[in-house]
């Protein structure tokens, strides 16, 4: 993907570092010999094909450069929650039989050394802060384009990408196997099948954890749909990078847009201003449903008009301005908040999907939003309602398998379907609605 990219538009601006000076824009073509040098490091370090290195680090540039690089080299990651306690990697370290782990500074390093006797297999730790990333890429300068070539080439869809462990809230983690396929052609699919959202020019901030699908899958599509990304790892900055960045695009789980609407709601009633803003909220949830019955009464146009811009075109502002789409994943957003954000000017799409369908099942379009439903399916994936009421999964973006775990794979797919956990209905137009959860997967 990164590959095409960069044939397509070597000199697009892929990322947008924050650097001491201020802001470091880095092309298509400039990230692409970065994950090469990286990658390189990677095999001067002796990794292997087919070896898995874990990852505990914040929302950063550097999980976007390591995450391709451990892909260019051959590599499979590991990726590890920040917050993790020493079981939790410990376990995932060892279930995967990782050699290696990148943790982001001394504190994670502490944590992990807490566990590492009991890791036998894993021989390295390299820390982000220290620069032991330059350190890697120094030492790359030993190996090949040739070998380079050699080893990127090597993948096929069919190929592990990456292990990512469930939480689950039974039982040890079991790690979802995904391939490059999932991510490949999930991609390509989600990319084409939102052109208003990929759009020339578009940008987005990534705030949510790339140890998440969710945020990882995020980064992947934009690298192949050309968008610009920053990363944000701190959410207390949000709204200050929110401004800085003026993104065009956003993909959070619901409560990062409770979180916006109740921090403005705050904002309102410390200023005195609590009452008009209840009534612009009322207004334009009001104007958004109208607009579903296809008629906007005059009077309700004119209030919605003079709240608009006493009050809600502040809360623009406070998004960057610039905010078209908003993709919401992870859990129901609820129909008052759909409604809001779009008499706001901001479009949110819901969708529904697991870490074992690589993030994104279905996904509302532009244009044909049906809110308190999740959407249709994307392209090359199916959806159906078993008899029970359970909502199953085929297609393109399905995982392969829980990593040296047949029982609790077989246990999960119904004749090639994956059984999601979930109850839902399907209306008319294929838009799917969760009703409800059958049980915990």
């Amino acid at each position: 993907l990164l590959m095409e990219r960069v044939a397509a538009t070597p000199e697009l601006v892929l990322f947008s570092r924050v650097v001491e000076s201020g802001r470091l824009d880095i092309t298509a073509a400039e990230f692409l010999a970065q994950v090469k040098s990286l990658a390189k490091g990677f095999i001067a370090a002796g990794l292997q094909p087919g070896q898995r290195i874990g990852l505990i680090a914040g929302t950063r540039y550097e999980w976007s450069l390591i995450d391709f690089a451990a892909w260019f080299a051959g590599v499979v990651l590991v990726p590890i929650y920040e917050t993790s306690s020493p079981f939790q990697i410990r376990w995932n370290l060892g279930d995967s039989g990782a050699v290696a782990v990148i943790v982001e500074d001394a504190a994670l390093r502490a944590r992990v050394g807490e566990v590492l006797p009991e890791l036998p297999e894993v021989e390295r730790v390299w820390t982000i802060d220290d620069g032991d990333l330059d350190v890697l890429t120094t030492q790359g300068t030993t190996i090949g384009d040739v070998e380079l070539e050699r080893r990127r080439s090597l993948a096929n869809e069919d190929d592990i990408a990456t292990i990512i462990y469930t939480s689950g809230t039974t039982g040890t983690p079991k790690g979802c196997v995904l391939t490059h396929g999932n991510f490949v052609e999930l991609s390509r699919n989600t990319a084409n099948e939102l052109p208003e959202v990929f759009a020339s020019g578009a940008s987005t901030l990534l705030f949510l954890p790339m140890a998440h699908v969710f945020a990882r899958f995020i980064a992947v599509v934009s690298v192949y749909g050309g968008v610009r990304i920053a990363h944000e790892g701190d959410t207390k900055k949000l709204i200050e990078r929110l401004g800085e960045f003026k993104p065009t695009f956003l993909f959070a789980v619901p409560r990062v847009f409770e979180k916006i609407y109740n921090s403005s709601e705050q904002r309102a009633e410390a200023g005195g201003r609590g009452k008009l803003f209840r009534q612009a909220v009322e207004t334009a949830i009001a104007r958004s449903k109208a607009l579903d019955q296809g008629h906007v009464p005059l009077g309700l146009r004119v209030r919605f008009a003079v709240l608009d811009r006493l009050v809600l075109s502040k809360l623009r502002t406070a998004l960057g301005g610039r905010v078209q789409f908003a993709v919401s994943g992870g859990g129901p957003l609820g129909e008052r908040l759909g409604h809001f954000y779009r008499s706001l000017g901001v479009s949110i799409l819901e969708g529904y999907g697991l870490t074992e369908t690589t993030a994104p099942a279905t996904v509302c379009r532009p244009g044909s939003v049906k809110i308190g439903t999740v959407g249709p399916p994307l392209p090359g994936v199916s959806v159906r309602i078993a008899d029970d009421g359970e909502v199953e999964i085929a297609g393109v973006n399905v995982f392969k398998e829980y990593w040296r775990n047949p029982d609790a794979t077989a246990a999960v797919f119904d004749d090639g379907w994956l059984r999601t956990g979930d109850l839902g209905t399907l209306d008319e137009k294929g838009n799917l609605a969760i009703t409800g959860r059958k049980k915990e997967i």
